[in-house]
């Protein structure tokens, strides 16, 4: 076997078994190989964007790395924007990039580029073959760097490089067998016993990464209940699971005056997996450090840490009781009339199946969590690194991950636009995606952004820039260009029954909210 297929089988017998490919001609010999290798299964996507934000959703759903297979550094920078978010979350993601034989790139023909440069904003771990013979080596030591437990915030983004000559040049095998996770540091026992003699009513348990997995929520309920303090999660966490049977965790909100006005009586704001908040972005006469003062930050574990088994020892040490405060569940009435953003949280939460898997970007989606949080079990995916274009891409890869369940994703139309091609996918793998774009015509958060900075009459040109209506788009022609089937809606009534069709359907679908 060549060096190609030598690497797809090693990343096989590791455990990897998904690649998101959006190949060119640098990488045939890695395209034949995975046509050799039936275990790995390839999905083609339309834009380099879709493949990382996909391997990122299938990530986060199964802990296990995906591979993403791209065309030289220019499919690489293509990428980057949904892998800067999979840096963020955390999620195990293995970059394949073609590049020129080793001979060739003295030539420095038209699309040499210095791809480990590309790489380096998003990648914990990069590594360029040097030969063929080493590559199913390479390829295993690429899986060891997507699970390694990295501290905030390296990521586990994992890219190796591979010259054509390393492809096509006579492969060796690696060792065989799954690798798994790197182990978690322990969380002493004396910062447990420190930590528990710190929580009272008065104080916040924020908690992100694995600390909102069901184990770690769990946990951090029966914290609440045994001390009084109030859960939080940071604002735009990877994954979590919520619903009713689980303890509330609510989401710290996005504007900095928002975020001081929650934490302003707080004394004590504890970090298990979290961070300690900062302003999304800075802003006259308003801090970077939204820790209020007379607050005091304690570290319980961080991120790369035994966060669950930290929280477990906690609550132990309390002697807190099995049963935490959990959320009741208490499905809304379907509401009448106009179409809005909190009318569409209130159907979503009334209709979505149990163990529904919701991916969020821009745009109104966020505003369903509260809701679906007293409703109906799911796991919810956030923007987590503020790269829009995420969303659909991300529930594409869920879909694939865990094709049992319903996914949904709730798009903005402006950061929908980014990787509309995503829908192309979900049609080609028939995946259970319902896609719902908030429609307003509009960048609606930069108009927001731009009244925050005191100016209420905005000018032609400005509101030029936000402005999405001119030309329209045609979110169900679009859709259906691509293979997906949709409706429109702009009242509650028509959206019950377009979203009751997609339901059924037995692959993707789109609502457009007209909002």
């Amino acid at each position: 076997m060549n060096g190609a297929e030598s690497l797809i089988r090693s990343f096989v017998d590791s455990g990897v078994r998904c690649c998101f490919a959006n190949p060119g001609t640098s990488e045939m010999h890695l395209v034949q190989a995975i046509d050799a290798v039936p275990q790995m299964r390839a999905v083609l996507a339309l834009f380099e964007g879709v493949c990382s934000g996909a391997a990122d959703g299938y990530g986060r759903m199964t802990g296990i790395p995906a591979l993403t297979l791209l065309h030289l550094g220019a499919g690489l920078g293509n990428a980057l924007a949904n892998l800067h978010n999979a840096r963020r979350a955390s999620t195990p993601l293995i970059n394949v990039v073609g590049e020129h034989a080793i001979h060739h790139v003295a030539y420095d023909a038209p699309l040499t580029s210095d791809i480990e440069a590309v790489a380096k904003p998003v990648s914990a771990w990069i590594r360029t073959a040097t030969s063929s013979t080493g590559l199913a080596e390479k390829g295993r030591a690429a899986v060891r760097a997507a699970l390694a437990p990295n501290p905030n915030p390296i990521g586990n983004v994992a890219t190796l490089i591979v010259p054509a000559d390393c492809a096509w040049g006579e492969g060796r095998a690696a060792e065989e067998g799954p690798i798994a996770p790197g182990a978690r540091p322990r969380v002493p026992d004396d910062v447990i016993d420190a930590s528990a003699a710190q929580l009272n009513e008065h104080s916040v348990l924020l908690l992100d990464g694995v600390a909102l997995s069901e184990p770690g929520v769990r946990a951090a309920g029966r914290i609440a209940a045994a001390t009084g303090c109030k859960l939080y999660s940071s604002t735009f966490p990877a994954r979590v699971e919520s619903g009713p049977g689980l303890p509330a965790v609510t989401r710290l909100p996005y504007f900095p005056e928002q975020v001081l006005e929650v934490l302003k009586d707080v004394r004590v704001l504890m970090l298990a997996g979290a961070e300690a908040p900062v302003s999304f972005f800075a802003y006259r006469n308003l801090p970077s450090n939204l820790v209020p003062d007379g607050c005091t930050v304690v570290r319980l574990a961080h991120r790369h840490d035994d966060v669950v088994g930290a929280l477990v020892a906690l609550a132990d040490d309390l002697d807190a009781p099995h049963a935490g405060h959990v959320v009741e569940a208490a499905r809304p009435d379907l509401p009448r009339g106009a179409l809005s953003t909190a009318n569409v949280a209130r159907i979503l939460a009334a209709m979505a199946p149990e163990h529904c898997i919701v991916a969020t970007d821009s745009g109104g989606g966020g505003a369903a969590y509260p809701v679906m949080q007293r409703a109906v079990r799911n796991s919810w995916l956030n923007l987590t690194g503020g790269s829009i274009g995420q969303g659909g891409p991300a529930a594409t890869g869920a879909a694939i991950a865990c094709p049992d369940r319903q996914v949904f994703a709730l798009l903005g139309d402006g950061g929908a636009m980014y990787t509309i091609q995503c829908l192309w996918t979900q049609a080609r793998e028939g995946t259970k995606v319902v896609t719902v774009v908030y429609s307003n015509r509009a960048y609606n958060i930069l108009e927001v952004e731009y009244r925050r900075l005191g100016i209420n009459d905005i000018g032609k040109t400005a509101a030029s820039l936000f402005d999405l209506s001119g030309p329209e788009i045609d979110w169900v022609g679009l859709a259906h260009s691509m293979g997906v089937p949709g409706a429109r809606a702009s009242t509650c009534e028509a959206f019950v029954l377009a979203l009751q069709r997609g339901l059924e359907s037995d692959g993707p679908y789109l609502v457009r909210a007209d909002v």
